[in-house]
């Protein structure tokens, strides 16, 4: 039976016929678009697909390109999302969405011209060199456009493509950590050397904090009575989107420092004794000093803490390696002295158990060598 309101009535002739408003007159009295069938509930289905196919063709951006969208929903997300992550999505619009898939009409956007992208970008990725991008780079470029064709969507509607069926595999890399040999040797330089940065270092060693933490980290965040270290800001260099060419004193790049991306990453990190009682000898007078310099207003920033890192391992006679596998080995360390993965999860920062297990614990030889002797063992008291 019709409902109030529905706009759908039985006919004289016995046919059904249900209208809906697709545009007003000059003088405000509204314009009808009518269809017809022969029972009620066949009429209503009908009206409800006339009424969307109308809402598609007539929407704003129905004939408008893939490349407008993108630059609408950039300007409806600036002001909610952080500095580092628009410039990210500036970034992988102008440098590979825009040139391959900006001139396409929203309404050709189809999931094969999704798929074929991504085979490009793999293959080739619009780099110089010809290579193509990483799995990883090209899923981060995926999502993006899945959020904008769902804003689209949730918009306007209509675009024909699936972004939630095209799969990328991305495989988790090996990352390098110090050997234990390696880790003494680095140990003992740092302690003998005595230096801010030293210690910036062997904290990273000792509690995962990432590069960005590090170099983000105040004095006012070192707890000393607590023993705890407080990690509530991070710093990185991101592109300076206002730069301009035309002015000598404006900078390609700047330096940012703001509270990390997620809610996790904001922890409290209980010291190593040995290495409390170290930073408690050079305690500044001013809370707001930076823990790398000991000023308020002079700082480290990653790239010069990485070059740092890595001209004390040509130092030690160590391989060279990236920051980033101080934190690797941090945890590894743990695993093997069977810390609990839960608090081990905490202490990194991250949202889950799995992302620990799956990405930053990697077992060594001599911890696969431990546990095949305990088999061993096992099979002799038998």
């Amino acid at each position: 039976m019709p409902r109030k309101g529905e706009n759908i009535y039985k006919r004289k002739d016995g046919r059904w016929e249900g209208r809906f408003v697709k545009g007003r007159k000059d003088n405000g009295k509204a314009l009808y678009a009518s269809v017809y069938g022969p029972t009620y509930q066949e009429t209503k289905d009908r009206l409800v697909k006339a009424e969307k196919e109308f809402l598609k063709a007539s929407a704003p951006y129905s004939k408008g390109t893939f490349g407008q969208m993108l630059r609408e929903w950039l300007l409806a997300m600036r002001p909610r999302i952080k500095e580092s992550s628009y410039v990210k999505y500036v970034s992988m619009t102008k440098n590979h969405i825009l040139p391959c898939l900006g001139h396409v009409a929203l309404a050709k956007l189809t999931t094969e011209l999704i798929e074929q992208f991504v085979c490009r970008e793999l293959t080739y990725g619009n780099r110089t060199d010809g290579k193509g991008l990483s799995p990883k780079t090209v899923r981060d470029i995926l999502a993006l456009i899945r959020q904008v064709v769902d804003f689209a969507n949730g918009q306007y509607g209509g675009i024909p493509c699936s972004i939630q069926s095209v799969k990328i595999k991305v495989k988790i890399k090996e990352v390098n950590i110090l050997t234990l040999p390696h880790q003494n040797k680095l140990e003992q330089f740092l302690l003998k050397e005595n230096s801010r940065i030293g210690d910036g270092i062997l904290l990273s060693l000792y509690t995962g904090m990432r590069i960005g933490e590090v170099c983000a980290l105040k004095w006012e965040q070192i707890l000393l009575k607590e023993g705890l270290v407080q990690i509530r800001y991070t710093m990185q260099r991101i592109p300076n989107l206002e730069y301009d060419e035309k002015d000598a004193s404006s900078k390609r790049t700047k330096v940012i420092v703001t509270p990390p991306k997620s809610s996790c990453s904001n922890r409290d990190i209980p010291l190593p004794l040995f290495l409390l009682e170290r930073i408690k000898k050079q305690v500044p007078l001013c809370g707001q000093a930076f823990f790398l310099t000991g000023s308020s207003e002079k700082y480290i920033e990653p790239r010069t803490m990485n070059n740092c890192f890595k001209r004390i391992l040509r130092q030690c006679g160590i391989p060279e390696t990236n920051y980033h596998t101080l934190r690797h080995t941090f945890a590894t360390r743990c695993i093997e002295l069977n810390f609990d993965i839960k608090t081990l999860s905490e202490i990194l920062g991250h949202s889950n158990v799995n992302i620990t297990l799956n990405r930053y614990v990697h077992i060594t030889l001599e911890q696969k060598r431990k546990n095949m002797e305990m088999l061993q063992f096992y099979e002799t008291m038998e």
